[in-house]
């Protein structure tokens, strides 16, 4: 039987595949496990097929002896759904039978979309385990096998998991680790979400060939500046995708903040450029489809970020995680990726409020 590949990417799309399939991908993932299983997830609300055979392969991994552990995001009573809010099935985690906390994601998110496997294999990402998520959402899903980099998501896990808070998580820095040909290491947030956010934006600046972006919104100071710089003065083809429905309601909220108003002229620049795509989504409300652009993915040249941070200012105070990649071949995979819905939705863009 062929070895898979130490690092895999699976990506999805708008009514591009079944929920049943990537239920199947990630219990697949799940029923590998012998020793440990730490689950750390936003958004967990499944029906039918595909919450059947998650409950089936969690309880299964429990009575084989795996020590299954899970923290979720609880109670966030925002003001705007930027992002929207989240929603646990309770009676889903109940039935499971095993260990859970809840993590309160006041003031801040508990945002992420991780599975650590016998502290040698990591499920991350953008994608949220719902059923819209895995249907009618743009999301990014990556395995990578990898005792070093299990590690430091073990590490994050611990804090999460000892603590209950999302501002004690994150407070280190995690080594590069070499896997076959590709260079990865991880960063935490909030501990590491500054140092996060000026990393991604200091690839894009260097970054001499290629820029490619897809983010639900695009709000951190230091990406954002960047960005518009890169448009002002073009050193590396710049191209990217956002959700406009989204970004409509940031606009909004910056143009009644004097502060922001330098933010609002970066992102009109952006906007303006015709180098990005933007999807009209549904906006949130309780009970409504959830069909936003949700892939958080960039590249610049041939690296990769990668994970369930938006390219948000918000976002360095939560709980996130993001891999930086570098490999050619992997950020070829990745930017076409972008590329391809980008051209599904052309049309929407720009877009501006």
């Amino acid at each position: 039987m062929e070895e898979a590949p130490p690092v895999e990417f699976a990506f999805l799309e708008d009514r591009g595949q079944s929920a049943d399939g990537t239920a199947a991908l990630l219990t697949g993932f799940l029923a590998e496990a012998r020793s440990t299983l730490e689950i750390a997830i936003y958004d967990m609300r499944l029906a039918g097929a595909p919450a059947q055979l998650l409950l089936e392969a969690v309880k299964a991994a429990a009575a084989r002896g795996v020590m299954v552990r899970i923290v979720f995001n609880q109670d966030h009573p925002k003001k705007l759904p930027v992002p929207p809010p989240s929603e646990v099935d309770w009676d889903l985690v109940k039935q499971m039978g095993v260990p859970f906390r809840p993590i309160s994601g006041v003031p801040d998110l508990m945002h992420h979309k991780y599975v650590v496997r016998d502290a040698n294999a990591v499920w991350t990402g953008s994608a949220n385990w719902t059923t819209d998520s895995w249907t009618r959402e743009e999301n990014v899903i990556v395995r990578v096998v990898s005792a070093e980099l299990a590690a430091a998501y073990r590490q994050d896990f611990e804090e999460l998991w000892s603590t209950r808070e999302v501002s004690a998580s994150g407070h280190f820095s995690a080594p590069w680790t070499i896997l076959s040909g590709a260079r990865i290491r991880p960063f935490f947030s909030p501990g590491r979400g500054q140092k996060m956010s000026h990393e991604i934006a200091h690839r894009v600046a260097a970054a001499q060939r290629r820029v490619r972006v897809a983010s639900p919104v695009i709000t951190s100071g230091p990406v954002l500046g960047t960005l518009a710089e890169l448009i002002s003065d073009p050193r590396a083809d710049l191209r990217g995708i956002y959700d406009r429905t989204q970004m409509d309601e940031v606009q909004r909220q910056w143009s009644q903040n004097g502060l922001a108003g330098w933010k609002l002229e970066a992102f009109k620049t952006i906007a303006a450029s015709g180098r990005f795509a933007s999807k009209v989504t549904t906006p949130y409300s309780k009970g409504s489809v959830h069909d936003f652009m949700h892939a958080k993915l960039t590249v610049a040249d041939d690296t990769v970020f990668v994970g369930s941070y938006n390219l948000s200012h918000s976002g360095e105070m939560n709980a996130e995680n993001v891999l930086e990649i570098e490999n050619a071949p992997l950020a070829d995979l990745c930017a076409a990726y972008i590329e391809k819905i980008m051209a599904r939705y052309r049309a929407a863009a720009p877009g501006t409020a």
